[in-house]
C-alpha cells in the first residue's frame, strides 16, 4: 500500500488482507478485507485537517450528492448492498449517508481527528473506513456469517447478533455487523494508543482505491 512521493508514511504500519468464511467467499468471490494496523491516538483535528474537511464540502453539493449513487464505487456498494438483501434506499451505502449528513449540516463538520480522518478518506475515495482499538482485536480480521446464539462484541452489555448476518469477526467473535459502526467496547476511544482500520472492498471496486482510502486515513492520523 504505497502512495506516490510519501514512502516513508506507511514503513511502520502494518497491513494486512483478512480471511473470508468458504461459504461467503464463494457466494461473493470478489468480496475481501484489508486492514492496517498503526500507533496513533485520538483527539481534536488539526487546522489542516478542518481545512480540508472545509474543502470538501465546498465541492460536495447537492446536485454531487444527487448524482454520485450513478458513479462506478457508489454504484458497486448499492448492488452489493441489495445481494444480501439491504435496501440502499433505506439502509444508505456510507458513502451515501455521508452526503446526506453533509446536506443536512450544510458541511461536513469536524468531530476528531479519528472521524475525520475516516470520513475524508470516505468522501474521496467512496471506500467506507472503521477504525478498531486494536488491543481489543484478537487475531486477524474477517468476515464471516454470524452464528446462532452469538454477540456483538464482548462488551457486557453486547447485544445479540441475527444468526446469518454477514460480520466483521476475529478470532474471539464478531466485531461489528458488516458496513456498521464497530461494536461497543471496539471501538477507539480517549485510552486507544494503537489502531487498526479496515475496509471492505465488494465486486467492481478496484484494491488501488480501497489502498487509497486506507492511505488517507493513515495520513490524516498522522498529520497531528
Amino acid at each position: 500500500m504505497d502512495a506516490p512521493g510519501d514512502d516513508d508514511l506507511l514503513t511502520d504500519v502494518a497491513t494486512s488482507t483478512g480471511w473470508v468464511a468458504g461459504e461467503v467467499r464463494e457466494e461473493f468471490p470478489e468480496l475481501r478485507l484489508v486492514a492496517a494496523t498503526l500507533d496513533a491516538r485520538p483527539g481534536r483535528s488539526p487546522d489542516g485537517v478542518r481545512e480540508r474537511l472545509r474543502g470538501l464540502s465546498d465541492r460536495f453539493r447537492g446536485s454531487h450528492a444527487v448524482t454520485m449513487r450513478q458513479d462506478p464505487i457508489p454504484w458497486a456498494y448499492r448492488v452489493f448492498y441489495r445481494h444480501v438483501g439491504l435496501d440502499p434506499d433505506a439502509d444508505r451505502t456510507p458513502v451515501e449517508a455521508a452526503a446526506v449528513e453533509r446536506l443536512l449540516r450544510g458541511a461536513f463538520k469536524s468531530h476528531n481527528v479519528v472521524d475525520d480522518a475516516l470520513t475524508i478518506a470516505l468522501v474521496e475515495t467512496s471506500v467506507p473506513v472503521w477504525a478498531l482499538d486494536a488491543q481489543r482485536v484478537d487475531g486477524d480480521l474477517g468476515i464471516r456469517l454470524a452464528g446462532a446464539g452469538e454477540r456483538l462484541g464482548r462488551d457486557p452489555a453486547a447485544l445479540p447478533v441475527p444468526e446469518g448476518r454477514l460480520v466483521v469477526a476475529d478470532g474471539a467473535g464478531p466485531v461489528a455487523q458488516l458496513f456498521s459502526a464497530p461494536a461497543p467496547g471496539h471501538g477507539v476511544t480517549r485510552h486507544t494508543t494503537r489502531m487498526t482500520l479496515f475496509a471492505v472492498q465488494v465486486a467492481n471496486v478496484p484494491a488501488i482505491h480501497v489502498e487509497e482510502a486506507l492511505y488517507t486515513c493513515v495520513e490524516v492520523l498522522r498529520s497531528r
